[in-house]
């Protein structure tokens, strides 16, 4: 006890001493005190992670009587809570209004003498709560994890260059006709994205019309990447050559490749098998393999179906919840293996700019920002990749918009068309964005099934508000 004492004081006096010399010597405290193992809120005022926790902070302060603008150490997380209480759980008994919400932002702020605190905030910041208890203590001065921890098997990934760059913009298409070509040339973008499908057997040649046809109209490719779920019996065998192909189709000139589509659901990968670690392996191959054959090839995660379907466990034999999903992946090592998270958003049914008042609920898969966040907080600041976000209308169309999208029967084109805009806006600003492609630009189907017509910019009659409206956001 007695020497516990003296290193507990002298810890004290150690962090006071410190606080000192960074008063004096002026040094911003996000710059050097915030902690390198976890994501931290970006301390700007249009930030809405930053903004919930100085509201939170706040109130902490108030409850505790407390200084907590100059800490140890600070977490913060998006996150459901699960039980009767909601974000109330942290409350003394007494201290529960009977708040009705479970998802949302929890923040643990460990003060510079070692006392732990726990805020909480809705993603709109219409409720902050300053809890009575710490429901699971932050980890202080932990060494971070080794990212290739959890699997040791894994290769050592190869050097590269590709993520380096500014914001840019792209779209989605069906065909390079005249048309496409000038719809995407009015938006503003420099990047088209297309879809291969890869089978057993296939030579890496059978891209190179589709990277030519790109770049002779003056557009950076992306090639998202899919295999065929049936021929991956032997996983090990076909993780070799699936990184065998898209290391020869980088070789050929692809701008960036998008590894798979959609991992986490038994559409895309066989039913049961389905998990962020084992995807990871192939991530893994594949990024050696395209960084062999051209370093300056963009390499993107295979983005996940954005979804909640899997239950509070997060996966069954059919898939995985999407942030389950890639905190699977993280925890695997997946982050040295990717220049780009990718990603979708393509449920949308309100601005780009709101945290609530979706009239489905406040799953964080109907807000933009919400699944911005989804993707880039697991990775320890590797920027996003938009590989699919849209908005769905149904005007136009001599048909309705089939019964599985009918949360979109109230969109029009003109919404589409702003909220379009305002979500390239959003992540141009937002420094963690670092390609956005639109799904889609001109594609011409809309059936009693599948409305992909409907995400089209160029819309029935061949009007393209949405070209005019993201071209005025590009600089057009």
């Amino acid at each position: 006890m007695k020497s516990t004492a003296r290193f507990t004081w002298r810890g004290a006096w150690l962090a006071l001493l410190v606080s000192v010399l960074l008063a004096l010597l002026a040094v911003p405290f996000f710059a050097e005190v915030a902690p390198t193992a976890a994501q931290d809120p970006t301390p700007t005022p249009n930030d809405p992670v930053w903004l919930a926790f100085s509201e939170a902070r706040s109130a902490l302060e108030e409850k505790f009587d407390t200084d907590l603008q100059l800490v140890r150490n600070y977490e913060w997380a998006q996150t459901e809570w699960t039980s009767p209480e909601g974000i109330e759980d942290c409350l003394n008994p007494e201290n529960r209004s009977g708040e009705q919400l479970w998802f949302g932002w929890r923040f643990v702020i460990t003060s510079l003498l070692g006392n732990q605190y726990e805020g909480r905030s809705s993603f709109d910041r219409s409720v902050i709560i300053a809890c009575d208890n710490v429901t699971a203590p932050a980890q202080v001065a932990a060494a971070p994890a080794d990212p290739g921890a959890a699997d040791p098997n894994l290769p050592a990934p190869v050097a590269g260059s590709g993520a380096v760059g500014g914001f840019e913009l792209g779209g989605h298409v069906f065909d390079f006709n005249a048309g496409t070509v000038s719809a995407m040339q009015r938006s503003g973008m420099t990047w088209v994205k297309k879809q291969l499908r890869y089978n057993l057997g296939d030579d890496p040649g059978v891209a190179a019309g589709l990277i030519q046809a790109a770049q002779s109209n003056g557009f950076r490719i992306l090639l998202g990447i899919v295999g065929n779920p049936a021929q991956m019996g032997d996983y090990g065998s076909y993780v070799q050559s699936y990184a065998s192909f898209v290391g020869g189709v980088a070789a050929l000139g692809a701008d960036a490749i998008e590894v798979w589509n959609e991992p986490n659901i038994a559409r895309e990968w066989p039913a049961g098998q389905i998990n962020g670690g084992t995807y990871t392996q192939m991530l893994a191959a594949a990024f050696n393999a395209i960084k062999s054959s051209n370093p300056n090839t963009i390499v993107i995660s295979g983005a996940p179906a954005p979804t909640g379907f899997f239950g509070a466990a997060g996966c069954t034999a059919q898939g995985c919840n999407d942030d389950v999903f890639m905190q699977q992946m993280a925890a695997a090592g997946a982050g040295q293996y990717m220049d780009c998270v990718g990603l979708h958003y393509n449920e949308g049914i309100i601005a780009p700019n709101q945290n609530s008042g979706d009239p489905r609920g406040s799953y964080p898969t109907y807000y933009f920002d919400q699944m911005l966040n989804r993707g880039f907080a697991p990775f320890g600041g590797t920027p996003v990749c938009w590989t699919e976000l849209g908005y769905l209308s149904g005007e136009g169309f001599d048909m309705p918009i089939p019964a599985g999208f009918a949360w979109a029967n109230n969109t029009t084109q003109t919404q589409k068309a702003a909220w379009l805009a305002e979500a390239v806006s959003r992540s141009a600003q937002s420094g963690r964005v670092r390609l956005m492609i639109i799904w889609n630009v001109d594609f011409p189907f809309f059936t009693a099934t599948d409305p992909m017509g409907g995400y089209a910019m160029i819309e029935p009659g061949g009007a393209c508000r949405a070209c005019d409206t993201v071209g005025a956001v590009m600089g057009g």
